[in-house]
């Protein structure tokens, strides 16, 4: 069965305006090509489409049921043409975004403001993922852009570094602590310490610190992400120390009960822009980029102010 584009067309044409004349008014041409095209697509089929009922064509039920296959791709076919329309003007040329979570509401939301102020009519979609599933992803090209913590390129990646600045630590307002400018490791000795999880390299690196200083800490409290360790110290539970976005932006959010001090010793925190190498870089990337890089620049001089 050898169907054609052209006697579907007719086909769809017949079944919308019930008529072969309007079907060729519709399609530009007469109404003997519309018949002949029809006929040759029942005999194509081997059942005949309509019954001739006072000069109107009414269709079968075998019609109806294959009617209903053909709007199916008549709707795929229009979804594609309607995004290709889109895509002159990449009003929905969507940028593809992974990064870690922490960053989902530091940084990125000042990027993608700055983005749309350039680019009003362009989509983003951003994808929270975890590390190291969030390099597993990047490498599989499945993004079109990405923001990591590691300092080197994922498998098929390349890899710039956006953000460097050293972690912070939070305590809860009226802290004694508050009071100090910054904060030595001796500052913790004895006091209760909410820290990450036990495989997170950051966890690992604050604890061989303070055990190289000889400090012990009251580690009874556990969590996994930056966001929720400031969550607990808000409510009193003890110290933490996180990154210094998370801890700026939680901090200057209405963040009544959080205080954000400067280490005197430095746990290094860095944001670094990975690209994967084999996907066709998106149109709006470059524009994407920029964007990251003022955020990137604004949140420094937050950073270098002490605020």
């Amino acid at each position: 069965m050898k169907l054609s584009h052209r006697q579907i067309d007719f086909f769809r044409a017949v079944m919308g305006t019930g008529h072969v004349t309007r079907a060729a008014e519709l399609l530009h041409t007469s109404q003997p090509t519309v018949s002949r095209e029809l006929a040759r697509l029942e005999q194509v089929l081997g059942f005949a489409l309509f019954e001739r009922v006072k000069g109107r064509l009414k269709p079968t039920v075998r019609a109806l049921a294959l009617m209903d296959e053909v709007e199916q791709s008549y709707v795929g076919l229009e979804r594609i043409a309607a995004t290709a329309v889109a895509l002159q003007g990449y009003a929905h040329g969507r940028l593809q975004l992974a990064c870690l979570p922490a960053l989902s509401h530091a940084l990125l939301p000042d990027a993608v403001r700055r983005f749309a102020a350039q680019q009003p009519e362009a989509a983003v979609s951003l994808t929270p993922i975890e590390s190291p599933q969030l390099e597993a992803a990047l490498s599989e090209q499945r993004f079109d852009l990405g923001l990591s913590e590691r300092a080197e390129a994922p498998a098929a990646c390349t890899l710039d570094t956006l953000l460097v600045a050293d972690e912070v630590a939070v305590l809860p307002a009226g802290h004694a602590l508050a009071r100090r400018a910054v904060l030595a490791p001796g500052d913790f000795a004895d006091q209760p310490f909410i820290s990450f999880a036990p495989a997170d390299p950051y966890r690992q690196q604050v604890d061989a610190l303070f055990a190289a200083a000889g400090v012990a800490r009251t580690l009874r409290l556990e969590t996994p992400s930056a966001v929720s360790v400031c969550a607990l110290v808000r409510q009193g539970l003890g110290l933490g120390i996180v990154n210094p976005l998370t801890a700026l932006e939680l901090a200057g959010d209405g963040g009544a009960g959080l205080v954000v001090r400067p280490l005197a010793f430095s746990v290094p925190f860095r944001v670094s822009l990975v690209r994967p190498s084999w996907r066709a870089e998106h149109p709006l990337r470059p524009a994407f980029e920029a964007a990251l890089g003022q955020a990137a620049a604004a949140l420094s001089a937050r950073l270098s102010a002490g605020r």
